[in-house]
Parts: C-alpha cells; structure tokens; sequence
C-alpha cells in the first residue's frame, strides 16, 4: 500500500476512534461513531462539491456552465458550515499553479520542495504576484462578502458553534471539527505534493513542464473528487473528464454528470471537446 493511502486510511481510523473516545456518555461510543462519521461525509461532499465541482471545472477551467443560484449557495453553505475556502483566492492561485506548474509563480509547490516544506504552504501558500481571477461572478457581490478576512473569521467561529450545539459537547466537538481540517489537509497535500512529485503514481503524458502524476486509487481518487488525476488533467485543463482512459476510476466525473442529471450543470464547448490523444470514444457526459 502507498504511504498516502496509509495515511489517509490511518487519518480515517484516528479521526472515528477520537469520535468514539470524546463522545458524551449519554450517546455512547458507538453513536458518537455514527455522527462523527456523518459529519465527516457531510464535510468531504459539500467541499468537494464547492471546489472540485463548482470551483475548479465551473469557474477556474470554465468547463461547465452552471445555474448561478445552484454556484452561489454551494460557495455560500460550504463557507458557513464546511471548511472555508476564499473563492476568489483559489481560483487565483489554481490559474497561476497551471500557468507555472512547479516553478517560480506556482503558489502550491516549487520543484524543490519536499514533504515538510509542501505542507506548510498548503496552509501557507507562496504568494501571489498576478491576479487571474477577474470573472464576473468572482466580482459579485455575494462572492466578494465570502472572500473578506472578516467574513472567514466569524463563520469558522460560527461552524464551530453550531456542530458544538447541535451535539451538545464541547469535546466531542473539537474532536470533530478539528479530525476533519486535518483531513483536509490530507487531501491538500494529495494534490500538491504526491500529485506532484515524481516518485508516486503514474504518467500518461510526458510533459517537461511539471511534475504532474496520476494517482488512480480508490481513496485519493474519492476524497478528491478525482483532482488526483494530475497528469491527465495538466495535460488537457479545460477538459470536463479527468479521467482519459475507461479503467481510470473517475468520482469527480460521476458527480458532475448527477449534476447535469439534474439540470444544474452543462457543458462549455471547451470542456466537451475531446482531444484526439485522449484513448476514450467518447466524453460519455
């Protein structure tokens, strides 16, 4: 087993027991399992959801278009009660990753830098010396409230507050709360380091220009919504589907794709269009 599904696996263990360590005797170890883990799958869809789905193919790529209303109120539910991500910063940051992918004006990661240095900026990114994220939507109104330092501050405080009232104990909720961000951080660093360096995973393009892999397993590929598709999706950015060959184990693409099912989502010209190197017959959206 690769050391970062060893890691994510024991995140998982660690963040379930914790739950059941912390849990008030009045719900017991075993139910305090089952609302960890109901919290837990709450946050990791709604995110995923927000960045994968909306974020990144919506707005970063262009790749889908989308019901302003649906793309509002994904950012504005994420942000209160998930994990706050500004819009309007990770959408700059993820344009200049692919303008200069593992050099210098990559906010992620430089070609040098190693596990340690990789994780404190997934917390702390390079910063940013271009601004490419000048979208209409991201000049919004609501967008712009989301992304004030002040509204981040009181809706953590306020996510925090709520999860601690709706389970009644303080403990129980910092173990929650905090497991969860951790995680997070996990799958942050399952895009911007293992993703990115050369000893894991896969290549199907040779590009020069990154260090972009593939990583196709079960738990990657799910708990990034198929973002750990990078070689794939460096070579091709503006293409809906991550996944470029029929054995690749896709999520992200089946989410989209319930999506348009439902009459929120569809796809731009750009992310429709299939490359002729790319071994599908076809996109299947």
């Amino acid at each position: 087993m690769k050391i970062y599904n060893v890691y994510g696996y024991l995140l998982i263990l660690a963040y379930l027991l914790a739950c059941m360590y912390f849990a008030p005797p009045q719900l017991g170890a075993w139910v305090g399992m089952l609302i960890g883990a109901a919290y837990f799958i709450f946050c990791w869809f709604l995110a995923g959801l927000y960045l994968a789905d909306v974020l990144h193919m919506g707005i970063a790529h262009r790749a889908l278009d989308y019901q302003e209303w649906f793309i509002k109120s994904v950012t504005v539910l994420n942000n209160t009660v998930g994990i706050y991500v500004d819009p309007i910063a990770w959408v700059n940051r993820h344009r200049l990753h692919h303008k200069n992918a593992d050099h210098t004006g990559d906010p992620n990661k430089l070609s040098s830098d190693g596990f340690w240095r990789t994780l404190y900026r997934c917390m702390m990114p390079y910063e940013c010396n271009e601004n490419l994220a000048g979208d209409t939507i991201l000049n919004s109104r609501l967008f712009r409230v989301v992304a004030n330092p002040m509204f981040a501050i009181v809706v953590q405080v306020l996510s925090f507050y709520l999860l601690w009232r709706l389970v009644g104990d303080l403990k129980f909720a910092v173990a929650m709360w905090v497991g969860m961000r951790i995680f997070a951080l996990w799958v942050n660093m399952i895009q911007n380091y293992w993703t990115h360096t050369r000893d894991f995973g896969y290549r199907r393009y040779y590009d020069e220009e990154d260090n972009a892999m593939n990583i196709g397993e079960w738990l990657p590929v799910t708990a990034t919504f198929s973002a750990c598709l990078q070689n794939n999706h460096h070579h091709y950015p503006g293409l809906l589907r991550l996944s470029h060959d029929e054995s690749e184990y896709d999520f992200g693409f089946l989410t989209v794709k319930v999506l348009k099912h439902l009459g929120l989502v569809k796809a731009t010209t750009r992310g429709a269009e299939l490359p002729k190197d790319v071994p599908l017959s076809a996109l299947d959206f």
